[in-house]
């Protein structure tokens, strides 16, 4: 017999402040930053406006249709939004010989030509949870991007396949990282800083002493070798050992170089024990809308932004403070409500949020799983869905 969901069931909803989408959250009992800040974003303006001035939503509809009339390539980026809106967005760029640039696109782009080019073995967030006994965090602060992570994938009262109580976190790159009670570090077994952009050679150094090699060096980059050994010997002896990045941090030349260093030391590393990688990160929609773009054109999102453009759509439901780059070029925004321009585009469409205004779906950033987003709040916003099926009835 089926029961009926509780009170504190139906309250829940999925938060897609970060690549984690939280499914547990209740909005107005959170304990993380991004997801505060995304519940507790007022309902803005939702006029629709033409360089400023307030017009009706066909008014703006209309103009919005007569620049991509008048374009020949125009570009849509940002993309911040949920498969369904991506997949309207793409409909109309078919349409209107668009170019596609998300506003990750460079991140994505880092991970996506070492994939490409070499192919990885990658977990998946549950996994972690109920297998790894050792994660090592490659240069970052995973917090900053995933606050949620440890607590529901790391520090978690039980596993299926492994003791939590022995499980152990190393940190290896991110200068400001210090065991520290007030961060995850407090609990890692090994911290072992460096600046970024040393990360390379760094761990050319782990993938080497992993395979056994013996170097004639004492240090690299400032990392004794004899720590990058004791770490080499934790990742033969572990279980099931993963690698997590965020490519975003990444952020230096040739950093998917150090994405390769990273799954070549997995590959290492799996001929005698389990490991595998955790690429982490992910916001504004981006795995959803890289997988929806490659389910539907074969290709992943293009990092280099096309340089003959006569026109731009910028499309923003989730983040008001990300705002399109400047430029000359006719600009429409297809945006969330509390967004603020330094210089009025020529159109301006506001339209409803994911996830709060509206329902959705997400790809989680392990790319395992797509997550329902729930409405929250009553709103007249019109989805970019609608928006994008008027603009398109309009140009046929």
């Amino acid at each position: 017999m089926n029961q009926r969901p509780s009170p504190a069931q139906l309250s829940l909803a999925t938060c897609p402040a970060c690549g984690l989408v939280c499914d547990d959250v209740q909005p107005k009992n959170l304990n993380c930053s991004k997801g505060v800040a995304f519940f507790q974003q007022a309902s803005g303006d939702a006029q629709a406006k033409i360089k400023g001035k307030n017009v009706s939503l066909v008014e703006a509809v209309e103009a919005a249709t007569k620049i991509l009339k008048q374009s020949k390539q125009p570009l849509f980026s940002g993309l911040s939004t949920d498969i369904e809106g991506f997949r309207a967005i793409y409909h109309l760029a078919e349409k209107t010989n668009a170019s596609l640039s998300h506003t990750n696109s460079t991140s994505i782009a880092r991970n996506m030509r070492v994939l490409q080019s070499a192919g990885w073995q990658t977990t998946t967030l549950t996994e972690v949870k109920n297998r790894a006994d050792l994660i090592v965090c490659i240069g970052t602060d995973i917090v900053t991007h995933n606050p949620r992570f440890f607590e529901r994938f790391v520090w978690v009262k039980e596993a299926m396949f492994t003791d939590v109580n022995t499980r152990e976190v190393v940190y290896l790159g991110g200068e400001t990282l210090k065991k520290d009670e007030k961060t995850p570090a407090r609990k890692a077994a090994l911290v072992l800083p460096c600046r970024p952009e040393h990360l390379p050679e760094v761990l050319a150094v782990l993938h080497a002493l992993v395979l056994g090699k013996s170097l004639k060096i004492s240090e690299v980059a400032g990392i004794a070798i004899k720590d990058l050994e004791a770490l080499a010997a934790k990742l033969k002896a572990a279980k099931y050992a993963v690698l997590a990045w965020v490519a975003k941090d990444l952020d230096f030349p040739h950093a998917e170089l150090t994405i390769l260093q990273i799954t070549q030391t997995i590959a290492a590393l799996n001929q005698a024990t389990r490991a595998a990688g955790l690429p982490l990160g992910g916001s504004d929609g981006d795995t959803g809308v890289n997988y929806a773009h490659t389910w539907l054109s074969g290709l992943t999102l293009n990092a280099e932004t096309p340089k003959q453009c006569d026109a731009q759509v910028w499309v923003n439901s989730f983040n008001a403070e990300k705002l399109p780059q400047k430029s000359s070029l006719p600009l429409i925004v297809l945006g969330n409500t509390n967004t603020h321009f330094e210089h009025e585009p020529d159109v301006f469409i506001p339209v409803a949020t994911p996830g709060l205004d509206c329902s959705g779906t997400l790809f989680r950033v392990d790319g395992s799983v797509t997550l329902p987003l729930k409405k929250i709040r009553e709103t007249q916003l019109p989805t970019l869905n609608e928006i994008v099926r008027q603009i398109e009835a309009k140009l046929s």
